[in-house]
C-alpha cells in the first residue's frame, strides 16, 4: 500500500444495535490502551454518526463494550467541533434541564428527559491527551446520554415506566404486523 493510499483509507459504516438488544444493556469496559486498531474504530463511529445522521454515538451502540464516544453537536459546521473521547467520565454536574431526546438505538422515539444543566467531562483523546471538556445545553444533554450507554442504560430508563411500556408496546405491535420502526426525524443523539 502507498502512503497516498494509506492517508485515503476508507472508513466503515457500522451497524448501529437498537433496542432491546443485549449488548446495550452491558457495562463497557475502561479502554486500557489506545491502539490503531482503536483509532480506526473511532474513525468508523464518526462516519456512523454523520451516516445516520446524528450529534452522538457510544461504542455499544455498534456492538463494542469498550467506553468510547463521538460527539458532535455543531450541525452547521460539521466536524469543527467534534468530539472523540475515551474513557469519558462526568467529573461535575451542576442544575436541571429537561430536554427531548431521541436515540439511534431506539427507533421511532423520542421524549422528555431530565438532565444536569452543565457537566464537566474527563477523558482521552484518541492521541492520548488528557482532557477536560465543559458542556451546557445540548452538549451537556449529548455527553450524559452517550454516557449512559456506557454505563449500559438509554434514554428509556429515564422515562416513566408507563411511557417505557407504551413503547414496547408499540414495537410489538410492529413486530407482529412485520413493519420496522420509521426513520428518525431531527435531533437524534
Amino acid at each position: 500500500m502507498s502512503i497516498r493510499s494509506a492517508c485515503y483509507e476508507k472508513h466503515v459504516i457500522r451497524r448501529i444495535f437498537t433496542y432491546p438488544e443485549p449488548v446495550l444493556k452491558q457495562v463497557a469496559a475502561d479502554v486500557p490502551e489506545i491502539d490503531g486498531a482503536l483509532v480506526r474504530t473511532i474513525d468508523d463511529m464518526v462516519e456512523t454518526m454523520y451516516a445516520a445522521p446524528g450529534v452522538g454515538l457510544a461504542a455499544p451502540q455498534i456492538g463494542l463494550s469498550q467506553r468510547v464516544i463521538v460527539l458532535d453537536v455543531d450541525h452547521e459546521n460539521k466536524g469543527k467541533h467534534l468530539l472523540k473521547i475515551v474513557n469519558p467520565v462526568i467529573a461535575e454536574r451542576e442544575g436541571e434541564i429537561m430536554w427531548e431526546e431521541g436515540c439511534l438505538s431506539v427507533r421511532d422515539y423520542v421524549a422528555e428527559v431530565r438532565r444536569a444543566a452543565r457537566v464537566l467531562v474527563r477523558g482521552y483523546t484518541p492521541d492520548q491527551k488528557e482532557i477536560a471538556i465543559e458542556g451546557t445545553d445540548l452538549l451537556a444533554v449529548a455527553l450524559q446520554h452517550e454516557i449512559d450507554h456506557l454505563d449500559g442504560k438509554l434514554f428509556l430508563d429515564r422515562i416513566s415506566r408507563l411511557k417505557r411500556d407504551l413503547y414496547r408496546r408499540r414495537l410489538k405491535k410492529l413486530e407482529r404486523e412485520g413493519r420496522e420502526p420509521s426513520p428518525h426525524r431531527g435531533d437524534v443523539i
